[in-house]
């Protein structure tokens, strides 16, 4: 039985000197990786929690190294199952200040899970012909040179082969050989001068992991005296001690098992059945003992994928349910098999093979839950327009209430990032025709939610079903499907009020906080991050924009980078950061366009208008927010929210097209004044100030950006009242509106706009009185989040369990702040960050 496919297997061997220390890492890390290791019954860890371990992982490596440096060597890495291959690209990733070195070696030539990591690689090359000499002294130059050229230098091969130099003579001049196929031909060569009943127990040893016991059982089944092991020993193929069988080499192993008849290994597998004690082993062997179907064995196989599902090892349970589903001699359990199989292979990080698997499965029962599936991966990894199709046609095939309002909360999911309002409005509909038909508060509130999303989107109201499915909340058992949590946090921002559906939204805040979960999260910090920056929090939200960037790579959420992407876009042009601003658009632009994913289109877009407009570039900034406003037509997106109208209004009359101005303001005052919603009425009451030149819309204004949370949308009409007030030769008036907006612009970090508004209010007679440039806006991102959180009287630990990185690795950071502020305690660093963020 391959290694790979024992859950963890690697990890508990590399981890088990720490141990020890297990009780002092952050309480769900130690209950994720106790649960992995089988060191407890632990919770079956969701598919989204496939990183837990990792983080776990890294915490109780970096405890271990607090009492001395600490070496963490990986060999034979093509050996290693996928979960702990996972866990530990996870850590060393993280490992910055750490007295911590990871060495991982693989054979070369060979896939393993590591090998598309970004992990600093060195590639070793064969020792030099002199060297070799030195290697396999007594053997003719000329010999060791064509054994040299042979193996490129490999040390093993030269050794192996210099034993029995016959080999090469198998070998034409000239032609390549392969050094680790030749090298298991010798290996098996040695293999076969041994005793018959030598080279079965060596059999027995190989299709184990070398425990003595099993080996000594499966022996006695065989009727082989385990006794004969000493002629493997005595031939340097394996040797014996601490109670196991270790072999001189994988290859050894390799070879063993590869030369013997396909039959023999089947009589070997089922004594080894036999002599485990471990169920999940046994079936393992016994699935390759089988000949055609044996449903015992078919449910003993499913058993050990429920199992590796409960530690988190979703790969190694994709194998274990696809070979039972193979096993299976019923159509319909074969399906369910088949289906678990799917879902545990998109759970590990491998949408391809879920695909393939998915598409396998034919059964009408079935049906709905293949169709979720393939649509969430079609989602998450860059084609919402395939999930789309795949949600419309099972809506319309399933006659159960509950499950299509899932799947229509799903298909506007898919719409929202496609940008296509016609068949979110269709959905919506679909959802409004169901709602009376359910009963349970959970389903209710996710299908008033998603209709009340599609409506907007589509400019036909939306809000009242949002509000209902607010007040129900409070009450209601959620749907703790994390797939469709993201509505408890995405819906109520439609509204972008100061009040309404905000406790959801910090609900959902504390959630993110708490968890272990790494792959759900890309998503929940878009939304945080998109809720951040249209508050005053932005250097919190350039942190999880930040995040969510590096996650959405890490995890390969194609759709989440590229929205995580436009969105760090967005805030980089209202900062003032060019050439970030520029960067993230661009990419982000490129995977929207290739995946169809508008939604990202639409912030870029807009990133770029507002960058232009915010350095005083209003003709740089108008081919930008005409290319917006042509893509949102042509979707026929009427979302007020994402509409660029009231900056084109500016815009066209900074550059003197007053006509074009007033026709986009009164325009987008209607679909404004259609949704009700104070941030958009207040835009428009903005635009429709600067395009009249009436005071009474600019105080509507105000009043309206009283009901939201929005400081930046607030300064910047103060800034348009200002200069209207100035203009007017309303001097003081637009002084006082003029200082409110520097102020404003400052606080929040936005140095184009306060330039802007100084620039008015010294046009006044006035010189503004400016926000000192505070050493922490030269934080990074991370810096900065590490700092805010021990600003906060969070401990060194406990933003380490955060951030999922090392205590060592958060010190290091908070040096470089310190450093940079020129601060040595952490009341001098809360007092620097209140310069930057008075709030």
């Amino acid at each position: 039985m391959p290694e790979r496919e024992l859950p963890f297997g690697a990890l508990h061997q590399l981890l088990r000197p720490a141990l020890g220390e297990l009780s002092r890492i952050p309480a769900p890390q130690r209950e994720a990786l106790a649960a992995a290791l089988a060191l407890s019954s632990g919770t079956a860890l969701s598919a989204g929690e496939r990183f837990a371990v990792g983080a776990a992982t890294l915490s109780l490596v970096c405890r271990l190294a607090e009492s001395a440096p600490v070496a963490v060597i990986v060999d034979d890495a093509h050996l290693l199952d996928l979960p702990s291959a996972e866990a530990l690209l996870f850590a060393a990733r993280r490992l910055v200040a750490d007295p911590i070195v990871l060495l991982i070696a693989a054979r070369a030539g060979e896939r393993h899970p590591l090998a598309e990591a970004d992990l600093p690689e060195l590639r070793l090359s064969g020792v030099g012909l002199e060297a070799a000499q030195q290697l396999v002294g007594g053997l003719p130059v000329d010999l060791v040179a064509r054994l040299h050229r042979t193996v490129a230098g490999n040390p093993l091969a030269l050794l192996e082969l210099a034993s029995d130099p016959e080999q090469l003579q198998r070998v034409p001049p000239g032609v390549p050989v392969p050094v680790p196929a030749l090298l298991a031909e010798a290996f098996a060569a040695r293999v076969k001068r041994l005793s018959p009943a030598a080279q079965q127990a060596l059999l027995v040893a190989s299709v184990e992991d070398g425990e003595l016991g099993v080996v000594v059982r499966a022996c006695a089944e065989l009727k082989v005296d385990v006794a004969v092991l000493a002629e493997g020993e005595h031939a340097s193929l394996v040797t014996i001690k601490d109670g196991r069988v270790e072999f001189r080499h994988p290859l050894v192993r390799s070879a063993i098992y590869a030369s013997a008849e396909p039959a023999e290994r089947r009589t070997v597998h089922r004594a080894v059945a036999a002599a485990v004690q471990d169920a999940d082993r046994r079936a393992w062997h016994l699935s390759e003992a089988v000949l055609g179907t044996d449903d015992d064995v078919a449910a003993a196989l499913e058993a050990a994928g429920n199992h590796a599902v409960e530690r988190g090892a979703h790969a190694v349970a994709a194998t274990a349910f696809e070979r039972a589903a193979r096993l299976t001699g019923t159509a319909e359990a074969r399906a369910l098999r088949l289906v678990a199989a799917g879902q545990a292979a998109w759970f590990a990080g491998l949408p391809e093979r879920a695909d393939t698997l998915l598409a396998e499965v034919v059964d009408p029962a079935q049906r709905t839950r293949v169709d979720e599936l393939r649509a969430d991966i079609a989602v998450k990894c860059g084609s919402p327009a395939q999930a789309r199709d795949i949600l419309v046609a099972a809506a319309a095939a399933t006659t159960d209430p509950e499950l299509a309002i899932g799947l229509l909360a799903d298909l506007v999911n898919a719409c929202f990032r496609l940008g296509d309002a016609a068949t979110a409005l269709k959905a919506s509909e679909g959802l409004r025709s169901l709602l009376p038909q359910v009963q349970r508060p959970g389903v209710r509130i996710i299908g008033l939610l998603a209709s009340g999303v599609a409506r907007i989107l589509a400019g036909h109201g939306g809000t009242d079903e949002i509000r209902e499915a607010v007040e129900l909340a409070p009450s209601a058992e959620l749907d703790r499907d994390r797939r469709r949590q993201i509505w408890m946090m995405l819906a109520p921002m439609f509204l972008r009020e100061a009040g309404t559906g905000r406790a959801l939204i910090e609900e959902a805040m504390r959630e993110r906080r708490d968890q272990v979960a790494v792959g759900v999260l890309p998503v929940v910090l878009f939304q945080l991050a998109r809720d951040d920056a249209t508050t005053d929090r932005w250097a919190d939200a350039a942190a999880s924009y930040d995040e969510g960037v590096r996650l959405s790579r890490e995890t390969g959420q194609t759709t989440e980078l590229a929205i995580n992407l436009a969105g760090q876009a967005w805030l980089s042009a209202h900062q003032g950061r060019e050439a970030e601003c520029r960067r993230a658009a661009a990419e982000a632009i490129g995977i929207c366009a290739e995946r169809q994913i508008h939604l990202g289109l639409v912030w870029s877009l807009f990133a770029l208008g507002d960058l232009e407009l915010g350095r005083g570039n209003p003709e740089h900034a108008l081919p930008q927010y005409e290319r917006l406003a042509a893509v949102l037509e042509e979707l026929g997106v009427l979302d007020p929210d994402l509409s660029p109208a009231p900056e084109l209004a500016e815009v066209y009359l900074r550059l003197g097209r007053v006509e074009e101005a007033v026709g986009v303001a009164r325009a987008f005052a209607v679909r404004a004044g259609a949704k009700g919603q104070p941030w958009a009425l207040a835009r428009a009451a903005r635009a429709l100030g600067m395009v009249e030149e009436n005071e009474q819309r600019f105080e509507e204004a105000l009043e309206l950006h009283a009901g939201t949370l929005d400081l930046f949308e607030t300064a910047r009409t103060r800034l348009a009242y200002g200069g209207w007030l100035r203009r007017s030769r309303r001097r003081v008036d637009a002084r006082a509106q003029l200082r409110l907006a520097v102020a404003a612009f400052d606080q929040l970090g936005a140095p184009g706009w306060a330039d802007l508004a100084a620039a008015e209010l010294k046009a006044t007679g006035e010189t503004a009185r400016r926000r000192e440039p505070s050493t922490a806006d030269d934080l990074t991102p991370q810096e900065r989040q590490i700092a805010l959180l021990l600003a906060d009287g969070q401990s060194i630990r406990s933003v380490a369990a955060r951030l999922f990185l090392s205590p060592k690795t958060v010190e290091y950071h908070l040096r470089k702040v310190y450093t940079k502020l020129g601060i040595h305690s952490r009341p001098e660093l809360l007092d620097q960050l209140r310069k930057v963020d008075p709030a």
